[in-house]
């Protein structure tokens, strides 16, 4: 293991090259040893998921881990194409409506950051905060409050509450990975708790397309699984526990602690390439205003909502408003606006590089058939009483490989209610099941879009951010497994 460590440290790009090469040269020799069939490529379909999750822990390079297993899923797919199905999946995952949206969203998310640091908005607010959290588990406490206030939508969460916040816990020498973690963990895991927020929304809309909500009323049942979505409760309720010490801080947390205690830095190894704000710092107007943090904070969060939860409509009206509102008190010209909204989508290119090449992994595991193999492989293991329990385990794998909460969604609710109704599982809790392995999925896995989008708010480098905050994440899902097999026994 050492070595390994070693070896990642001190990067040959010769060996690299080698490594990549074999990679692409076993990926066709596997081509001629998988059976043809009908069906798909069976456990085959395992392959590229399993080596991504190798390779990121070997390497800890996720953007080159995801282009390699994208490959070698490409390669399985089309092995006389593969640059050409490599580049039409890459195309439609770039000009799909998912990838625009992320681009405007999060691309101006972080002008916003920049402008409101540029306006001195971002400094006033850790000088308010400071004032009122004067001890750095009430500044936690404080972090966690904001998540639980802020829950209209994961992003909105993780990029408002992670990039106000980091300046504040940064006074108070708190690792940007137990940032990240508190931030992480009011994002996802509370949008599925309320029944207002863009989750709900997808979800409800789901539940009525597959059968189980009558036409409209998805909402209202999505609420009925609300109680029993065990993984959104424990993720939510584990974190003050740990701010406060009940729960002992344990595992690779514990040593970013110690690394900050030392004297070490805030952020580990790598965090300025994925930082919103680019690893940077700005030059603070005299006197500067908490209400040019908290004014347009306030537009972003109104508009969203008022728009039906639109974040796109809500950051283009949040835009606009800065551009009047901070020109109007002369803090920045014309020129400067334009500038720091340029900086801030360029700070973005990193997440949203990422992001693609998720979406990309996602394209090619769909068409080998990874979800649909593992849901149907662990069918045979389901009865009234441990349905709950291995949709939630074995969709919670899938999930962590795959990154792609309402992409399961999608794959997943299609087989798991009618199967829920064949075998006469309590509904409620097996739609609950699902929805709590892709919270768990875009919590834990390392290249979800919540992980990303929590690591550019936070600065901090997103494998060492998922790293740290793994064996929490598995606490909750522990938990939460045991309570979907209680409560499986108790509705059977």
């Amino acid at each position: 293991m050492q070595k390994l460590s070693e070896e990642v440290r001190n990067f040959n790009a010769r060996r690299s090259l080698v490594a990549v090469v074999l990679i692409v040269a076993a990926s066709y020799v596997l081509t001629l040893l998988i059976p043809e069939s009908e069906n798909g490529f069976g456990p085959f379909s395992l392959i590229p998921a399993l080596f991504l999750v190798v390779y990121i822990f070997a390497t800890k390079r996720i953007i080159e881990a995801l282009a390699l297993a994208s490959i070698m899923g490409f390669v399985m797919v089309s092995p006389d194409d593969m640059l050409g199905s490599f580049s039409a999946s890459l195309l439609e995952v770039v000009m799909s409506e998912d990838i625009a949206w992320l681009f405007i969203v999060c691309g101006l998310m972080g002008s916003i950051i920049s402008l409101i640091e540029k306006a001195g908005g971002a400094f006033a607010f850790g000088e308010w905060v400071s004032k009122r959290a004067k001890t750095r588990k009430s500044t936690l406490i404080w972090t966690w409050i904001l998540g639980l206030v802020i829950f209209i939508d994961d992003y909105l969460n993780s990029l408002t509450v992670g990039a106000s916040m980091a300046p504040v816990t940064d006074k108070h020498r708190v690792p940007r990975e137990f940032l990240a973690y508190i931030v992480d963990s009011t994002a996802a895991p509370v949008c599925v708790l309320v029944p207002i927020t863009t989750w709900s929304v997808f979800c409800g809309k789901l539940l009525e397309t597959n059968g189980w909500a009558p036409e409209g009323e998805g909402l209202l049942y999505f609420i009925k699984t609300i109680p029993v979505n065990f993984y959104g409760w424990a993720a939510t309720l584990i974190v003050p526990l740990i701010i406060l010490g009940v729960i002992p801080s344990f595992g690779p947390m514990k040593k970013a602690e110690q690394r900050v205690a030392a004297g070490g830095p805030l952020a580990p190894e790598g965090s300025e390439k994925i930082d919103i704000r680019g690893g940077k710092t700005v030059e603070i107007p005299k006197n500067p205003h908490v209400v040019n943090f908290l004014l347009p904070i306030a537009v972003l969060v109104a508009a969203t909502v008022y728009f039906d939860q639109d974040m796109q409509i809500g950051v283009l009206v949040t835009t606009a408003f800065m551009f009047v509102f901070y020109l109007a008190q002369n803090i920045m010209s014309a020129e400067d606006f334009v500038d720091m909204t340029i900086e801030g989508i360029k700070n973005m290119i990193m997440p949203l590089l990422m992001m693609v090449l998720t979406f990309q992994f996602a394209a090619v595991n769909e068409q080998i058939g990874f979800t649909a193999y593992v849901i149907e492989s662990a069918s045979s293991l389901m009865t009234p009483v441990f349905a709950p329990l291995v949709i939630f385990g074995v969709l919670a794998v899938t999930e962590f490989i795959t990154g792609t909460n309402w992409g399961m969604y999608i794959i997943a609710l299609p087989i798991v209610i009618p199967l829920a109704e064949q075998l006469g599982v309590n509904m409620p809790l097996a739609v609950a099941a699902v929805l709590s392995a892709g919270v768990f999925g875009s919590h834990v896995c390392f290249y979800s879009d919540a992980t990303i989008l929590t690591s550019a708010a936070t600065g901090c480098n997103n494998f060492s951010h998922a790293f740290t905050q793994a064996p929490f994440g598995i606490l909750a899902a522990v938990i939460s497994a045991l309570l979907f097999l209680i409560f499986g026994i108790v509705f059977a």
